[in-house]
């Protein structure tokens, strides 16, 4: 009687083992064969990303994986973490070419960062993402551009002005990064909208306060 027991008992747990381990051969070896799949040489990756930038395949996985996230995450970065510098120095200084200048070397500085970080968090061994040069380059050219594309308004001498077509390239790569999040990751256009509008209003307030202080 006490065999029967330890034997109904010791089923279900010898059944969730194998699964587990099934599963894990699985994933292993889908793990491998998206490294196998990954060209050696960071000059074959880049040629296998301009393929890819070619056809832009929205349902390609590597391609989400190599391009569009890492871009993605930069392009965030940029627009949205070097407002708040950006517009602080311009409401406390009231020069506009003091903002102008803050913003490209936030935008700088946001780059090298960020390029850093998606280079050294993922070599791109077990996740096959590709190269983290490759990766990383893309991340740091994105957050450049983002932070530097409504710092370029701040060449107008005129202050008001300046802010004023400030404004309207924030909102231009706002709806920008909805729009990218929306076509390759299927998120909801009202939802992305609300949380990338939310994330830079948060920003922005944030140079109020400090710009007003």
């Amino acid at each position: 009687m006490s065999l029967e027991k330890n034997t109904s008992v010791n089923k279900p747990s010898s059944v969730e083992n194998q699964t587990s381990q099934a599963d894990k051969l699985e994933r292993t070896s889908a793990a491998d064969e998206r490294v196998e799949q990954t060209p050696k040489t960071v000059k074959g990756q880049i040629a296998e990303l301009i393929k890819a930038l070619g056809t832009a395949d929205p349902s390609s996985r590597d391609f989400l994986l190599r391009v569009v996230q890492p871009g993605l995450a930069g392009l965030m970065d940029g627009s949205v973490s070097t407002l708040a510098p950006i517009f602080a120095t311009a409401f406390a200084t009231h020069r506009a070419f003091y903002a102008f200048l803050v913003g490209m070397a936030a935008a700088t500085g946001a780059g090298i960062s960020m390029a850093f970080s998606e280079a050294l968090s993922d070599d791109g061994v077990l996740t096959g993402r590709g190269s983290p040069i490759v990766r990383g380059g893309i991340t740091g050219l994105m957050t450049f551009f983002g932070g530097s594309l409504h710092t370029l308004p701040f060449l107008i001498a005129n202050l008001h002005l300046a802010l004023l077509v400030a404004y309207v390239v924030v909102a231009f790569e706002l709806v920008i990064i909805a729009a990218i999040r929306h076509r390759f990751f299927g998120t909801s256009w009202w939802l992305s909208m609300v949380q990338v509008v939310g994330g830079g209003a948060l920003v922005f307030l944030a140079a109020l306060l400090f710009g007003n202080a």
